[in-house]
């Protein structure tokens, strides 16, 4: 089963590193035909100067696709196999629709097109599957000892924490990250129920994994809305030692839709990071306001000269004026590409390109909604001046 999407459309766009961000409407993907998947034409090019990222095109293919007697949907993390030249897609399916999963992709960039090629059921360290409820993957980074670390944000709501752990290429369970007591939930405490651990990046040295809390912890601050953006931590681990070894303070975007009613739902937070070396990331804010639609910000990230705030552990009484936030610049709002957005939550590098640029992936949480699809968004990046 191969996927096409459209062809390697040479569309630039400005990439100013500091930005005025205007408000807009991306409205919602409509169902595609569960038979014959979506292929999705490129508008013809746009240019602008001094662009840093190029988009290279996009494919979508319908909720309810079935592989190997499994939905393909949830997609909510990607890392990238360079020696295999594989992609593994994670789905946050909560062994609900199935099993929970994660999918081995191909991705050919001209012309782009997506094949799934394996699944691999998560079984826990006793060998058996997860039941359900009993994990909410969403991140996935692959090592170079040949495992996967997969997030879990866990279920507030049902008494289930939130985990790291480590994979071995069959979906055992092997290896269990410490989280720091802060995050836990309890009482006036810990990360907020569907808004914890969506992100997940390890540096190209192994050494260094990072994830961050989508919305605030509980003793931190509030979740994002239409007047202020969210307080967030970035968490650091040192894989060599087995431990977190870091915490930044990053403060999320506000809402930037704002709903039409005061009932309407309306969130926006960080669901990805990818690691560029050792203290430089990128970050990927998904917002979505109900009867609106998505908004997807793609920044830098820099946390060189951030503060360690692991000793710290409420920011809701603090004055946050002494606390070195980690620097953010805009890389792209994803509003000024010619297409409609989905639910954006996964990016991994890709294969290096011909012309010294890197590959980018994007790829979208299809929520098994039939009004959603699944989207994959291909890039290309060039390295700062």
């Amino acid at each position: 089963m191969t996927i096409k999407g459209s062809s390697w459309a040479r569309q630039f766009f400005c990439i100013a590193l500091f930005s005025t961000l205007c408000i807009g409407c991306n409205p919602t993907p409509q169902s595609a035909p569960k038979t014959n998947p979506v292929s999705t034409p490129t508008p013809a090019p746009t240019t602008f100067s001094n662009s840093r990222i190029e988009y290279l095109g996009q494919v979508k293919f319908p909720t309810g696709l079935e592989f190997e007697n499994t939905q393909i949907g949830g997609l909510s993390g990607i890392t990238y196999d360079p020696e295999r030249n594989l992609y593994y897609a994670i789905s946050d399916d909560r062994a609900l629709t199935g099993p929970a999963r994660f999918y081995t992709l191909t991705i050919d960039l001209d012309p782009l097109q997506v094949t799934p090629t394996a699944v691999t059921v998560l079984l826990s360290q006793d060998n058996t599957p997860f039941a359900s409820y009993r994990l909410d993957p969403e991140g996935i980074a692959l090592s170079k000892r040949d495992s996967f670390f997969i997030s879990s944000e866990g279920d507030v709501n049902r008494n289930i924490p939130p985990f790291i752990k480590e994979f071995n290429r069959e979906g055992k369970a092997i290896n269990t990250l410490p989280i720091p007591d802060k995050f836990l939930p309890g009482e006036r405490q810990g990360i907020r129920n569907n808004l914890a651990f969506e992100s997940l990046t390890l540096t190209r040295s192994d050494r260094l994994l990072y994830t961050a809390t989508e919305s605030a912890l509980v003793q931190d601050g509030a979740e994002a809305n239409p007047e202020a953006g969210s307080p967030i931590r970035i968490l650091q681990y040192n894989l060599i030692e087995g431990k977190p070894v870091g915490e930044f303070l990053y403060m999320t975007e506000p809402v930037l839709n704002p709903p039409k009613t005061p009932e309407a739902f309306s969130i926006n937070g960080v669901v990805e990071l990818l690691a560029v070396d050792e203290t430089k990331l990128l970050s990927l804010e998904r917002g979505f306001t109900e009867e609106i639609g998505n908004r997807i910000l793609l920044y830098e990230v820099d946390l060189s000269e951030a503060t360690d705030i692991r000793q710290i552990e409420s920011l809701g009484d603090r004055d946050l004026n002494g606390i070195q936030l980690a620097e953010k610049k805009l890389l792209l709002d994803l509003q000024d590409l010619p297409i409609a957005l989905d639910n954006i939550e996964g990016m991994t590098w890709g294969p290096d390109l011909a012309d010294g640029r890197r590959s980018l992936i994007l790829i979208s949480d299809n929520n098994f909604n039939p009004l959603q699809v699944t989207q994959v968004l291909a890039f290309a990046i060039a390295p700062p001046k």
